[in-house]
C-alpha cells in the first residue's frame, strides 16, 4: 500500500520494513527509524539476540546512528517512528536524546513506558500512538506465534 510522502504513515511502513529484518534474524521483530527534515538518519532493528546484549533495543540502536549520522548527542529535531511502545529504558534514551516526536504503532501494556510514566520523556518530546498498528502487532504476533510451535 502506498502513503503519502512523509506522513507518518510513511514513515511506519519504513519502520516496519525493520522489524520485517528482525524477524528474519529470528529477533524480536521491533523496528524504528529516527527521521529529521522528512530524511531518514537512522535505520535500525532489535539485535539483542545476534549481540547477546539485552540493550540492543531497535531505538537504542537508532539513536546511535542518528547521532553518529549528525555529528551530536542531541536529537532535539528529529522524530522516532518504531513499531512498538518504548520500553522505560528506550524512553530514557529519548529524555537524553532531546527526542521531538516518538510515534509508535502497537502499544506494549506489560512493558512500554506508558504503563510507568509518560514523565519518562523529556518534556518537549510529544507521542503519537497507534500508527499502523495492526501491521505492528501483526509482525509481533506471528512470531511469537512461530515461538510456541
Amino acid at each position: 500500500m502506498a502513503y503519502k510522502l512523509f506522513s507518518d504513515e510513511y514513515f511506519m511502513n519504513e519502520a516496519l520494513k525493520e522489524a520485517e529484518k528482525a524477524f528474519e534474524k529470528d529477533e524480536v521483530p521491533v523496528g524504528a527509524i529516527i527521521v529529521h527534515n522528512n530524511q531518514i538518519i537512522a535505520r535500525a532493528h532489535n539485535l539483542s539476540e545476534t549481540l547477546n546484549d539485552v540493550t540492543a533495543h531497535a531505538e537504542m540502536q537508532a539513536y546511535t546512528i542518528a547521532a553518529s549520522t549528525i555529528g551530536g548527542k542531541y536529537l532535539a529535531n528529529c522524530t522516532l517512528y518504531v513499531t512498538l511502545e518504548p520500553c522505560v529504558m528506550c524512553a530514557g534514551g529519548s529524555y537524553w536524546t532531546q527526542l521531538s516526536k516518538i510515534v509508535f504503532g502497537a502499544a506494549d501494556k506489560e512493558r512500554g513506558f506508558l504503563k510507568v510514566s509518560k514523565k519518562i520523556l523529556h518534556p518537549k518530546t510529544r507521542v503519537v500512538s497507534g500508527i499502523l498498528e495492526s501491521n505492528c502487532s501483526k509482525l509481533l504476533t506471528d512470531f511469537f506465534k512461530k515461538k510456541r510451535i
